[in-house]
């Protein structure tokens, strides 16, 4: 991408979004370079701040004239994993004012957002309505409830995940050639206000005809569109709730205990943890111990809820004898109910809580590697990355351990986390070279790495080149000049198909 380039479309972009909405401000820019993955260095040389589908528009087609790298972006910062870092020299093309709640349906629990709209935001409005939202482990403040969707962070309630895109649904998106495209029953006929007039609340994300570019643009990265607004399922709010946590020595009676727990149905939020991740999450701002348990182990947590107007004290009352049942079944611990400030702090945090980010509360910074995989072979998994840890001088319980059921029980996401100090440089080193060593050794234990970040970009496509052929091919459909997100993916340093 040549300077005189990106100057044309600085320019064009001043005419059109106004002085104010283009930003080359060095320190305002240095925040999307923000990253704690291992990524390859990059320079955002300005950050164009639009406010609708129209003025994004607009930029891919500028871009596409000048041959720009176009990197979209929707959560505020601090941003983590290196997403919103070009690769190479490139324009920002920021979303996150477009914060729009276009549509909140509690009949139909779905609401209409903008990409720029965050979980606090969504949470408020939704609460008034008497619904919830289907949201990951404590995201932060800032995060777009759109780029969470994208990103196909997985969400806490394994009983309403039906689909590997939930809780996404429809969505708007400008391609790569500039096109305006909308997914599922949000294609039409007609657009938004006509279709809400007929009664489409935009609930279904297949189509139109027997289409579904959903799922291809999940897990992009903004490689092959931009997308400006998304439909979401939402959930009804409980009238009661009850937290729960089981521990376990071993990992295999709380395993069996949510494939129990998922298969009928029980339960809302569930969530397994090793003891060091427990601490981070319910430890305080400094991740310390807090009684929550025994040091070592395991920690299955679980919150269980009755509807209101459907027997909400009954179903509580059921739910709470069936999980101690199955608990006893599986060789489980004792549950141990979790009330007062145990139970605040617990709902507290995985909304995201307050001071620094879970993970960070330990040793100030964390490495993370996570894929997808199924229950049996976790134990396996971890077995195999703390050994390979230990051979680095890592401890016994390195790395920590979050699980999140998926799809009913039918998988999991795992997440494995390699604590270490940002101030010491080896540490740092030693913690991400663990995790991309990792990578290689889980890609042929059952890992799938369904969301390819460094360091195990390479191990997610190395074993599949007849799946890098194919999104190369669809490169060349959706941004055939490879303006958005260059280099990113399996799509080369110059960005686009072939």
């Amino acid at each position: 991408m040549s300077r005189d380039g990106v100057s044309a479309v600085i320019e064009e972009m001043r005419g059109l979004l106004g002085e104010g909405a283009v930003v080359e401000d060095p320190a305002a820019l240095a925040a999307y370079a923000e990253a704690e993955f291992p990524c390859p260095a990059g320079e955002a040389r300005c950050a164009l701040l639009v406010k609708g589908t129209e003025e994004v528009i607009e930029a891919v087609r500028a871009a596409r004239r000048k041959g720009c790298n176009l990197v979209p972006v929707s959560s505020g910062p601090r941003h983590r994993k290196g997403g919103s870092r070009p690769r190479g020299a490139g324009v920002m093309l920021d979303l996150s004012a477009m914060r729009g709640i276009l549509l909140l349906d509690r009949r139909n629990r779905v609401a209409l957002v903008e990409a720029g709209v965050t979980f606090p935001q969504l949470r408020e409005a939704a609460a008034r309505e008497g619904l919830r939202v289907m949201a990951p482990l404590a995201p932060r403040p800032g995060k777009s409830v759109l780029a969470s969707c994208l990103e196909r962070e997985p969400f806490l309630i394994p009983k309403y995940h039906w689909d590997t895109t939930d809780p996404l649904l429809c969505m708007e998106v400008v391609f790569g050639t500039g096109d305006v495209f909308r997914t599922g029953s949000a294609a039409g006929p007609g657009g938004l206000d006509e279709q809400w007039e007929r009664g489409n609340r935009q609930k279904n994300p297949m189509g139109p005809a027997a289409t579904d570019l959903g799922k291809l643009l999940q897990g992009s990265q903004g490689t092959l569109g931009v997308v400006t607004w998304g439909s979401v399922k939402l959930e009804l709010q409980p009238g009661l709730r009850s937290c729960w946590m089981v521990r376990a020595a071993g990992m295999d009676p709380l395993l069996e205990l949510t494939r129990q727990a998922c298969r009928r149905r029980l339960g809302d939020e569930i969530l397994l943890f090793d003891a060091a991740a427990l601490d981070c999450l319910l430890g305080g701002a400094q991740g310390k111990r807090t009684g929550t348990g025994e040091a070592g182990g395991f920690a299955l947590i679980y919150i269980l809820s009755g509807l209101t107007g459907y027997l909400p004290q009954e179903r509580l009352a059921l739910q709470e004898r069936r999980m101690r049942e199955l608990a006893r079944d599986a060789g489980a611990g004792e549950p141990h109910r979790l009330e007062g400030e145990e139970e605040a702090r617990l709902l507290r945090e995985l909304e995201g809580g307050e001071g620094p980010w879970w993970k960070h509360r330990l040793r100030g910074a964390c490495q993370e590697a996570f894929y997808l995989t199924t229950m049996d072979k976790v134990p396996r998994q971890l077995a195999l990355v703390r050994e390979t840890a230990g051979r680095r001088g890592m401890g016994p319980g390195e790395p920590a351990l979050y699980l999140q059921p998926l799809l009913q029980g039918r998988a999991c996401h795992v997440e494995l986390l390699y604590f270490y100090d940002p101030a010491d440089a080896g540490e740092r080193e030693r913690a991400r070279e663990a995790a991309g060593e990792a990578a290689g050794l889980l890609a042929g234990a059952g890992a799938f790495f369904s969301r390819p970040h460094p360091p195990w970009e390479e191990a997610a496509y190395a074993r599949c080149p007849d799946t890098v052929s194919a999104l190369r091919r669809l490169k060349g459909i959706f941004d055939p000049d490879g303006v958005l997100n260059r280099g990113r993916l399996c799509f080369g340093e110059n960005g686009g198909g072939g």
